[in-house]
């Protein structure tokens, strides 16, 4: 059944109405669904619901809650992808995924080697795509919650926020170019239930000699396995990583 999210508290047997514009237009065009036809409806607090759609117009759906689903479906830690941003296609691709690995938040930013440069002008339009990249990925992958994403023109910035992680990766292609295998496998297991991850990458040109002495003074550099990864792929690396660890493996 398709899936969407709905920002609303939600109990068995109450009505509730999606107005936004592309769910509707997905519902009543793309799938081409009918009343008495059946959705999944992630509320808040991560409640997911089997729904039967009661009436539809151009304005808003009606649907009704029928029957509470248990779905478990989230990562048991909050992983953070922070990246320099990349090209365009790559960066969205990478958002896409890395949403249905499990990441819970996403920050852009601009680097020292960042081959791309966002315009302040532009960044709340990109924005909006980038939000809805990831909400389709969340629907797709049957995530309880849609994945955040900002935008940090000051790289920097994230300096001010580095103690609210529990852990923060660095991957470094440097690290892996001599070798360094074993730092990702011993953090991973060190995870439990709840912990914050940070996890760094570099844009296309890598990090500067000045970025990476900072990070590495806050966090672990850690190399991705014996092959050079492109900036789009490393957060896919650590997430599937995580995953095989928390998720596969306990």
């Amino acid at each position: 059944m398709q899936r969407y999210f709905l920002t609303e508290s939600a109990d068995l047997n109450q009505r509730f109405f999606i107005q936004e514009k592309n769910d509707i237009h997905h519902i009543s065009k793309v799938m081409r669904m009918q009343p008495e036809d059946h959705i999944v409806i992630t509320f808040n607090d991560e409640k997911v619901f089997k729904c039967e759609i009661i009436d539809i117009s151009n304005e808003a759906i009606e649907v009704e809650t029928i029957e509470a689903l248990d779905v478990m479906s989230e990562m048991p830690v909050e992983v953070t992808i922070l990246s320099g941003l990349i090209k365009a296609d790559k960066y969205e691709w990478m958002l896409q995924k890395a949403t249905e690995l499990g990441a819970k938040h996403f920050i852009g930013t601009e680097m020292e080697r960042n081959v791309v440069k966002l315009q302040p002008n532009k960044a709340s339009k990109k924005l909006s795509r980038w939000e809805k990249i990831i909400k389709e990925a969340a629907e797709q992958s049957y995530r309880l919650s849609i994945p955040s994403i900002k935008y940090m023109s000051n790289f920097n910035e994230i300096y001010d926020i580095i103690n609210q992680y529990d852990y923060v990766i660095i991957a470094y292609e440097e690290s892996a170019k001599r070798g360094e295998v074993s730092h990702l496998k011993a953090l991973t297991q060190k995870f439990k239930a709840g912990d914050k991850i940070l996890f760094v990458s570099g844009p296309e040109g890598g990090f500067s000699e000045n970025e990476i002495e900072k990070l590495t003074e806050v966090g672990c550099a850690v190399g991705l396995g014996p092959r050079i990864l492109r900036a789009e792929t490393a957060p896919l690396y650590v997430l599937s990583a995580i995953s095989y660890e928390l998720e596969l493996m306990r």
